[in-house]
């Protein structure tokens, strides 16, 4: 079953937005995005010319404005957020921070644990719900010294129903899911990182609909300690940061603090990012999202491979190489199987909550997912993770002609719909790869975010974010100027 079918999307009933929503539509320009990276500010507070208290006042400015249109929090703590602010402005006067992040203001997503707020899921279930726990990655942010506002909005269980959050360029618009809030926080520079979670598309398709930077890591490089599960094989902890540097350094933090699942021993590389490099080969990937995307996204990818080509960057595509035409035949119905993979693994946690709270108590999109899993048996499941392992096999076939891939994060700009957030069809595919991907904010289509998906090999993260740099450099410089 194709996860954008109409029996599927015609049950994801969501309540009416709240009508104080104030309404707007902000063009979107990708070197002038309202996003905030705190990385950029380092140097200042070095030399004693910015401090971390006001950056962090910067940002609630940015909430004030931002927020009654956006909607990405579901509670924050301001006052708290300012005395740790306080705090690392003056480790930064004494020169001795506790890292490259030590007063960066950050959100995490309400699936993740945290000592000081309630995680509720966006369920009634969970209504008030507190751990008294930091997930292991919110607890090695804060080691770091990164500042927590708050908890921002999800979907359902990250897989049901929409929250309020809203596009924070076109209000009509969904911020994309399930790390909705996440995303839209980041994007409109309410703070700089925000912790989300991938299991299909939630933390690429989120961070390019929103003009953000995404990074799903490898599988198991980031610790899901405290993280409510969803489905294992799947399911990853996600950056999304307001610059290249921002998830870098985030990410880093988490590793160094808490390493990955065991036994991984958790991300690998710089504390900082790595410096640009030029890539001899990339491949090109329309997968299924291609034949989904509109004629002006097309023309912004199509625009933005040819740069980089001109830049001597080989492109290999599907036309002209059969080891790349194997692969996107194997993409061809990577949605149905991935959808399998999701409700057979999916079955615990959502069964428990159907049967200890009763069928009205989740929404439609989990409904028929446990619809789904009834319908299936362990040979089903045991096919589609065959198809998985055959989608990797021919990825890492191209490991020793490639540097990387090239997609787009999603199948055009954020979509004008509130209960449905988006195709998956761009991001899902390096989900079950279980390699590295980024979406980078550097496109722009419909004066809204368009993001370009970096895809990469497995544990060769550090790799992939130097190339992510240099496509950075290269895009956001004029076209006359060579890189």
């Amino acid at each position: 079953m194709s996860q954008t079918s109409a029996s599927e999307a015609a049950e994801w009933a969501v309540p009416p937005l709240p009508a104080d929503i104030v309404p707007r539509r902000i063009a979107y320009a990708p070197e002038e995005g309202l996003s905030r990276s705190f990385s950029g500010a380092v140097a200042a507070f070095r030399a004693g010319t910015d401090t971390p208290t006001a950056f962090l006042e910067r940002c609630l400015t940015a909430m004030v404005q931002h927020e009654p249109s956006v909607r990405a929090f579901v509670r924050h703590d301001l006052a708290a957020a300012r005395a740790a602010a306080a705090a690392a402005t003056l480790r930064w006067a004494a020169g001795t921070p506790l890292s490259p992040i030590d007063g960066m203001p950050v959100a995490i997503k309400d699936m993740i644990e945290t000592a000081d707020f309630p995680t509720e899921m966006n369920s009634p279930i969970y209504q008030g719900w507190h751990s008294r726990r930091d997930a292991a990655a919110v607890l090695a942010l804060r080691q770091a010294g990164a500042v927590v506002l708050g908890k921002t909005v999800t979907t359902e269980f990250a897989v049901g129903n929409s929250g309020p959050t809203r596009n924070p360029y076109d209000t009509a618009r969904t911020p994309g899911g399930s790390s909705s809030g996440s995303a839209a926080a980041v994007g409109a520079g309410m703070v700089s990182l925000a912790l989300g979670t991938q299991t299909q598309a939630s933390t690429i398709r989120p961070a390019g609909y929103c003009g953000a930077w995404g990074f799903k890591p490898s599988h198991d490089a980031l610790n899901t300690g405290g993280v409510t599960p969803l489905a294992l094989s799947q399911d990853h902890l996600g950056i999304i940061a307001a610059s290249r540097a921002d998830a870098w350094a985030g990410a880093m933090a988490i590793a160094a603090g808490v390493g990955g699942n065991a036994p991984h021993p958790g991300l690998q590389g710089p504390v900082e990012a790595p410096a640009p490099r030029r890539p001899e080969v990339l491949v090109r990937l329309d997968m299924q999202g291609w034949a989904e995307t509109p004629p002006d996204s097309r023309a912004a990818f199509e625009s933005a491979l040819a740069r980089i080509a001109t830049a001597g960057v080989r492109i290999l595509d599907r036309h002209a190489d059969t080891e790349v035409a194997a692969l996107e035949a194997e993409l061809a119905d990577a949605n149905d199987y991935s959808y399998d993979i999701l409700a057979w693994e999916a079955r615990w946690p959502l069964r428990t909550y159907v049967a200890g709270h009763g069928t009205a108590m989740v929404g439609g999109r989990i409904q028929h997912l446990l619809r789904h899993a009834a319908a299936m048996d362990a040979a089903a499941y045991e096919r589609a993770l065959n198809r998985r392992a055959e989608l990797r096999v021919k990825v890492e076939a191209l490991r020793a002609r490639a540097d990387g891939f090239l997609a787009l994060s999603s199948s055009g700009p954020a979509i004008r719909d509130h209960a449905f957030t988006g195709s998956r069809s761009y991001p899902l595919p390096w989900t079950m790869v279980a390699a590295p991907a980024f979406s980078m904010p550097l496109l722009a289509s419909e004066e809204l975010p368009l993001g370009l998906q970096l895809c990469g090999f497995r544990e060769h993260d550090a790799s992939l974010c130097a190339i992510a740099g240099w496509i950075e450099d290269l895009l956001t410089a004029p076209e006359s100027q060579e890189i």
